[in-house]
């Protein structure tokens, strides 16, 4: 008995896609799968500071209470403004990449070369702007209180604004303070920068400024920061007072909690980090534009490739933000 084998066009092939599967090139597709790897781990980082942030809803810093400020324009609180207008400058930058890519396709050099440039200045405003961001989240403008809870006290005047301990702490001339360095004294530990003023100072202050009041970091039900009464304030200060906190670090922020300034820190720097990459690929790329590199090969198919990873960390920017700024 014998056994027909019906052969097909298509057997023995692994790949039906040739050199060229789905018809993207090898680096296209080794682009993608990038791509696709990092934006899980973008993913899992956004998904860990949303469970941080329902698990701590009622203590989370509002964001339209935390970057407020604006180059030049010191002592303004302008909420939002500067945030929006760096993810402003990074679309367009996307936007001027489309316009290289599209040039490339028409083989046309010069447009190539206009928009690769734009794309780069781009991108280099916004990390320059991050930084600014950086510095200034940083530095602070109006410092706290800690409590022994791990909390934060802030202070507002009676229209309920901030107001800064340089504005109300009473300076003690007599306190001469050293901080304390490993090469000073005990070898195995070591003192961070002293704060401007010492808890006694800032309590001091409060007691001579009666309109002063404090805000905990708790929300109430209409999602406001709870101001506590002239005697409650005290109460508090006094009793749960434990050291001055002056601007961001990853251990204690002004702002809030802990947790805030630590995905702050970590995911804005991580896509920092992703831009500031894309930007040095732009600016190698862009001069192989002007070398004529891809003009002798034929085919601007790195502008592409390269074009994919921008776009990618712009649309990253985009969840970036509104997780940060705008939920």
């Amino acid at each position: 008995m014998s056994t027909t084998v019906v052969k097909t066009e298509t057997e023995g092939k692994t790949w039906g896609g040739g050199n060229e599967p789905l018809k993207a090139s090898y680096g296209k597709m080794m682009m993608w799968f990038f791509i696709v790897s990092d934006a899980l781990t973008f993913s899992g980082f956004l998904a860990a500071y949303g469970f941080s942030r329902f698990k701590f809803s009622n203590s989370w810093p509002i964001a339209d209470e935390v970057f407020t400020h604006v180059p030049f324009l010191h002592g303004q609180e302008l909420p939002m403004i500067y945030v929006a207008f760096m993810t402003f400058i990074l679309i367009m930058s996307s936007v001027t990449m489309v316009l290289a890519v599209d040039a490339g396709h028409h083989m046309n050099k010069a447009k190539v070369t206009i928009y690769m440039f734009l794309t780069i200045i781009g991108g280099l405003v916004f990390v320059s702007s991050q930084a600014w961001e950086w510095v200034t989240f940083i530095k602070g403008d109006y410092g706290a209180v800690g409590t022994h809870g791990g909390n934060i006290m802030q202070f507002v005047g009676p229209d309920g604004k901030r107001v800064a301990l340089e504005d109300f702490a009473i300076a003690d001339p007599y306190n001469v303070r050293e901080r304390h360095e490993s090469k000073k004294g005990l070898w195995f530990t070591s003192e961070k920068s002293l704060p401007s003023f010492t808890i006694d100072e800032v309590v001091a202050g409060f007691i001579a400024n009666p309109d002063i009041l404090v805000k905990t970091t708790y929300s109430d039900e209409n999602g406001q920061k709870i101001i506590l009464s002239r005697n409650e304030s005290l109460t508090e200060l006094k009793t749960k007072g434990k050291n001055v906190v002056e601007g961001a670090n990853l251990i204690q922020n002004e702002y809030g909690s802990p947790l805030f300034g630590d995905f702050f820190f970590f995911i804005t720097g991580f896509h920092g980090f992703h831009v500031s990459i894309g930007i040095l690929l732009n600016i190698i790329v862009f001069f192989n534009v002007i070398l004529g590199t891809y003009e002798r090969r034929g085919s601007y198919e790195m502008v592409e490739k390269v074009g994919l990873y921008w776009h990618f960390v712009d649309l990253v920017w985009v969840f970036v933000f509104t997780f940060f700024y705008l939920v």
